[in-house]
């Protein structure tokens, strides 16, 4: 079938001990709940990296938790890139009074949605957006 193309998910970077085998399932999960195929590539990135990558696409010049990227294909396959800062996860977990390992999950969730062309409003009203409900219900599946 023309476009068809198996999930593949690839992880690499400093992870910091951060499981390989649970960023794949967290992508996996959300892949096939929204009945989508995709070629994901999640690298952790460190604080220097991720602020340069976030300046250079974003134009914000400090380091971020997620960035992610949607590749669509000539064929039509999807790919994408998603890149997370373990240091900025867990700054972020502890200010939410949350595990590193819900955080990060929640990240690769983010991504992923985004990679599928899922987006939210920036500020007060991302979290009662259609996208965080999908993610959080993701999370709890990943998660638990």
């Amino acid at each position: 079938m023309a476009g068809h193309s198996p999930t593949t998910v690839i992880v690499s970077g400093a992870a910091g001990g951060f499981p390989p085998t649970a960023v794949r399932r967290a992508v996996t999960t959300v892949l096939t709940g929204e009945g989508r195929e995709a070629f994901v590539a999640v690298t952790f990135l460190g604080l220097r990296r991720m602020r340069r990558l976030n300046r250079d696409y974003k134009h914000h010049d400090r380091p971020t938790d997620v960035i992610s990227f949607a590749l669509p294909q000539p064929d039509g396959s999807l790919a994408g890139d998603i890149y997370l800062c373990r240091a900025v996860a867990a700054r972020e977990a502890r200010r939410r009074g949350l595990s590193v390992r819900e955080e990060v999950l929640r990240l690769v969730v983010h991504g992923t949605l985004h990679v599928l062309g899922q987006d939210h409003p920036e500020g007060e009203g991302r979290e009662h957006s259609a996208m965080w409900a999908s993610q959080e219900r993701y999370v709890r599946q990943v998660t638990t």
